[in-house]
Formats: C-alpha cells, structure tokens, sequence
C-alpha cells in the first residue's frame, strides 16, 4: 500500500489542558514560559502515538504577539526553548523528523490583517532562519490567502533552499466551502505562486470542510494532505483583537475514532501526510495510525 506521512496533532489546546491554566492572548507560548518541560512531553506522548513528525510550539512566537506583552526581547530564547523540548523528545523517541512551524502574523484566520508584502517576507525569513538549521522541514501553517502564501513562500523558501530542506505550505479553508481559502479566494489560485513548496496541506478547518478541499489540493501536482480542527467553529469573539481560546468550543462528537474516519477518507482521496490540528490530542493520531496500519500502509 501507500506510505503515509504521520503528522502530529494539536499543541496549545494539549498544553493548555494539561497545564490548567486560564486561556491567555499568547497561548501556548505563556504555557510554555510557564511549565517548562510540558511541550517535550505532548511532543513525546505524539511520538509513542505513532505520529512520524513533532511540529515545534513555534506558531505564535512572533514580534507583534509577543511585543503587546513585554516579551519582545525573548523572541529567539522563546524559538530555542522550543526546538530544544521538540529535539529533546525527538532524541528520546530514538526517530522522528522535526517540523519548523511557522504561524500567520498578527492572527489566524485573519487575512485582512496580514501585514504588506515587504514587511511580512522579512518576518517570515527571520523566523525561517531561527528554525531551519534545528529542523527537517519548515511548515507554514493557517496560511489564509494568496498574498499570505507569497509572503511566507518568499521568505522561508531561500532560508530552507540555503538549508537543503523543503517547505510545506499548510493553507486553512472556508469552513463552509472547503474549496476556498479564508479569504474567499479559491484553493486554484494558489497556481503559480508554489515555486518551491515540496508539499501542499490543509490545516485547522473543519474536517468535513477539508474532503471538500482534497481534489483542490491534489490539482496542484505536489504531495498533499490534511490536519484538521476539532472546534464547533470559528466564533467572532476569537476573530477580535487579543482573543484567547476560551472563545471556542470543541465538538464533544469528533472522537478518535469519528475523526480516523475524516483521515482515513483523506488517504482514499489521494493524501499522504494527515494528522490533527487545535482540539485533537495523542488518542487521535494513534487510531489514525492504528487504521492504517491496518489497511496496509506504511507509517513514513
């Protein structure tokens, strides 16, 4: 059968569970300030699930989140922190391929705020240029719109090419229409602005909005696949300045088994990497790879 790429599943709501701690603007980022050691854990709990790939706790770490906060300057101790609970778990594992993650500037799914070209290239290269030489791939992630795409793409691609490592663009998709992104833009006019990008994913969306997205993806010619979400939905609340999570509610139905489902659909659709975004935890991935390894496939 098909080797599949096992991906991770989510990483602020996992710590913020597991810390207890009040829902705060910076998220994960605050959790891991505050409990250092819990990120290498949720990465080693992914790890004995089966998953392939830990995806750093780097998604947030950003000038203009961590500046409202008096925290600018720990911007690249923050990046190390994380690498370092992300190889650290990776060494105890004994294998496993580490996934820069780069997040959107100012806020998800929020393409309306995406800074100007320019400025949001070189903010992406010096995140790339933090992560690269520490990881195995660079992954944009909740990519929201084309000119989000390009200014990611331009910034991290020549860090990662320098590196001789890909990049994986992970774009999030209308909830409702699966074959648009965030911005209303259609999935097809990403065409020509993926020089560069080894693979193509879906991520933090409703799952049922992702088996729209899938032949979308697959148009592209790169390999392709999907993470999901497991929020009821995007409220206005979270789409406010300085939201916390508390603004969202998980969906009590999508179980590791209801969710394997989602993922297994996925794979029939063509995908090679799946996983699990916000409010899916270590049980999710393994069931997913616990059914495909039942169906044959090869965990990569």
């Amino acid at each position: 059968m098909t080797a599949i790429t096992l991906l991770d599943g989510g990483m602020g709501q996992e710590l913020l569970r597991r810390a207890g701690d009040a829902p705060h603007p910076l998220w994960a980022t605050k959790v891991m300030l505050d409990h250092p050691g819990l990120v290498q854990a949720v990465h080693a709990d992914y790890f004995a699930a089966g998953a392939t790939i830990a995806t750093t706790n780097t998604y947030a770490i950003h000038h203009d989140r961590l500046a409202k906060h008096g925290l600018d300057d720990r911007f690249a101790d923050l990046h190390n922190a994380a690498l370092a609970e992300a190889e650290a778990a990776r060494d105890a594992h004994g294998f496993g391929r580490l996934a820069g993650s780069i997040g959107p500037l100012v806020a998800s799914y929020r393409p309306d705020a995406h800074p100007a070209h320019d400025q949001a290239t070189a903010l992406y290269t010096e995140v790339a240029a933090l992560l690269a030489p520490r990881c195995d791939l660079l992954l944009g992630e909740t990519v929201a719109s084309v000119a989000h795409a390009r200014a990611l793409i331009a910034g991290a691609r020549p860090v990662a090419e320098a590196q001789g490592i890909p990049l994986w663009l992970a774009v999030t998709v209308d909830d409702r229409d699966g074959t648009r992104l965030r911005s209303g833009e259609p999935i097809a006019d990403l065409k020509g602005h993926l020089d560069g990008v080894a693979a193509l994913l879906a991520n933090c969306s409703a799952p049922e909005a992702m088996d729209q997205a899938m032949p979308h993806l697959q148009a592209h010619g790169l390999p392709f696949g999907a993470y999901a979400n497991g929020f009821q939905q995007i409220t206005a609340d979270f789409l406010k300045e300085n939201p916390t999570v508390d603004a969202l509610n998980a969906r009590p139905e999508l179980t590791p088994d209801r969710y394997a489902d989602f993922a297994l659909g996925w794979v029939a659709q063509g995908a090679t990497i799946v996983g699990g975004c916000c409010e899916t935890g270590p049980a999710h991935i393994a069931e997913i790879g616990r059914r495909l390894r039942a169906a044959g496939h090869a965990l990569a």
